[in-house]
């Protein structure tokens, strides 16, 4: 980031602290899994984790990588039937490039799992089998698959329902393999590579440069350590405030699960509305989110169909939307419980019916009470800080041509990307701070390798106005000051005790970048 657009040293060092505790509203301590009611009886629909940066694989830095990650909690061993994406529901990456709050280009995905019905010879007569393969499997659609999971992907430009729509083709048809889960060794002797067999260059509609599109099981990518933090954050306060223990808690709780992941890596110039923009130009900075629908109406079958699968119930209305996640964490600490299923629901359009979560956040006043810090709530009315990073962007930074206030990731597509072993995990702040070249990090977009958590809960204990001064000089209001801190300096020492850059070691360099999923023989 050159300095037209953070003009001064001093500026420099101010956003670097500011950006820091952007972790926007509070939103931290743990991914979006399981986050709202309602979600938590359709898990093939919940979103996990939303990621949106620069492509950092060599020869790609034109490029932006959206990976929307959904159905939590995978245990590999989650055998026969594993994690298959529902055949009833519709997946959506939406991408804001005007600042509107609303959609100009949709990324729609729709999944079909027919069922091969293979069949044995037992005791002189063909019986189905009752697994997911009858044998090992090391090609796409392999023989010894019993299941051939396919999806569709559409790309919609202007509202996602009404707009126009057109079908990506692989090849001569619309339909692509999507993998099957990583059952264990003895099915496949190499997954990593019968995976990356799924991975597709494909032509998008109104794009002139290729894109990559891959859909498929992966490890979750996201280190957090969930159990202890929503067991009212049940470590010592000395341990979370010293930054020597950043990896006390080891690996963290989601090391051993699995997720679904829908990947693309499109051209940016295919998803602003100014090519080439200069990264001191809104018109390079983009919005995204990734949304779930399901049909408005559900009528359970007393007797399925047994030529697919999925298909015990009878599904038809409207599409209606239950899951949306844009910035991490949102849903899951910020919104209160009583509305967190009306923000599945909702787009960034409406997010005015969620302001009070934001200008008066409940999780300072929670973490003051289970840790019993004796006041530690930042005071400042109305939380303007957060207000702005969260809602509108950083001016200079991720800021868009018109200014709505809304959630959504935001990045500035024309900041270099950074190559995966010199990035920052605290993203533009801790690059600046250690004086490096990494601009791309989060708040700016998000890579896997960015320790979101750690961010966040130093914004959420008032970080911002410890970096704006008595003298404002980053906007946030003149009650957005040191005095409004009581924790000071010691909220920038705030971390989980999992440290996300440890586990990136397994991620990838290249796309779809997160890692082999974990084989449920292991």
């Amino acid at each position: 980031m050159q300095d037209t657009i953070l003009p001064s040293r001093f500026a420099r060092a101010g956003l670097a602290a500011a950006l820091l505790a952007a972790g926007l509203t509070g939103n931290a301590l743990a991914s979006s899994h399981r986050e709202a009611p309602s979600i938590t009886g359709t898990p093939k629909v919940d979103a996990t984790d939303f990621y949106m940066f620069r492509s950092y694989e060599a020869d790609r830095s034109g490029y932006v990588t959206l990976i929307a990650n959904y159905l939590p909690l995978q245990d590999p061993y989650g055998g026969p039937n594993y994690f298959k994406m529902d055949p009833n529901a519709m997946y959506e990456i939406h991408i804001d490039n005007d600042g509107d709050a609303e959609e100009e280009l949709t990324f729609q995905f729709r999944f079909t799992n027919t069922l091969k019905d293979i069949k044995v010879p037992a005791l002189g007569t063909e019986v189905s089998i009752p697994l997911t393969q009858a044998g090992p499997i090391s090609k796409v659609n392999d023989p010894n698959s019993n299941v051939r999971e396919t999806f569709t992907l559409d790309v919609v430009r202007g509202d996602r329902r009404t707009g126009s729509k057109s079908s990506v083709m692989n090849g001569g048809s619309a339909t692509f393999d999507k993998p099957v889960d990583n059952i264990g060794t003895k099915t496949f002797a190499n997954y990593a590579a019968y995976a990356a067999q799924h991975v597709y260059t494909v032509n998008l509609p109104g794009c002139s440069m290729p894109a990559k599109v891959f859909v498929g099981q992966r490890k979750d990518p996201f280190a957090v350590n969930l159990g202890t933090i929503f067991d009212l954050v049940n470590a010592p306060v000395g341990l979370i405030t010293d930054p020597a223990q950043i990896n006390a808690a080891g690996p963290g709780d989601l090391d051993d699960k699995n997720v679904t992941t829908l990947s693309l890596e499109v051209h940016r110039d295919c998803l602003t509305t100014t090519a080439g923009a200069a990264a001191d130009n809104p018109a390079a900075v983009i919005g995204g989110w990734t949304s779930a629908s399901l049909r408005q109406g559900r009528l359970l079958s007393g007797s399925p169909k047994n030529t697919a699968l999925e298909n015990a119930s009878l599904n038809a209305g409207p599409w209606t939307q239950v899951s949306r996640l844009g910035m991490p964490l949102v849903n899951e600490v910020v919104i209160g419980l009583k509305d967190k299923d009306r923000f599945n629901a909702s787009e960034p359009s409406g997010d005015g019916q969620f302001a009070g979560y934001v200008t008066n956040p409940t999780l300072p006043v929670l973490l003051d009470a289970v840790l019993n810090l004796g006041g530690a709530a930042p005071t400042n009315a109305g939380r303007v800080d957060l207000q702005t990073v969260f809602l509108t962007g950083i001016v200079g930074v991720n800021q868009m041509t018109a200014v709505t206030a809304s959630e959504m990731l935001r990045l500035n597509t024309a900041i270099d990307p950074v190559a995966f072993a010199s990035q920052n995990r605290l993203g533009i702040v801790g690059n600046i701070l250690a004086g490096g070249t990494d601009n791309a990090g989060f708040p700016n977009g998000r890579r896997p390798k960015d320790d979101i958590v750690d961010i966040s809960l130093i914004a959420v204990m008032g970080g911002l106005c410890v970096a704006n001064g008595d003298a404002n000089v980053l906007g946030f209001g003149a009650e957005c000051k040191p005095s409004a801190v009581p924790l000071g300096a010691t909220a920038f020492k705030l971390h989980d005790a999992v440290d996300q850059a440890a586990a990136a070691a397994s991620l990838s360099t290249s796309f779809p970048y997160l890692a082999t999923p974990i084989g449920g023989a292991n």
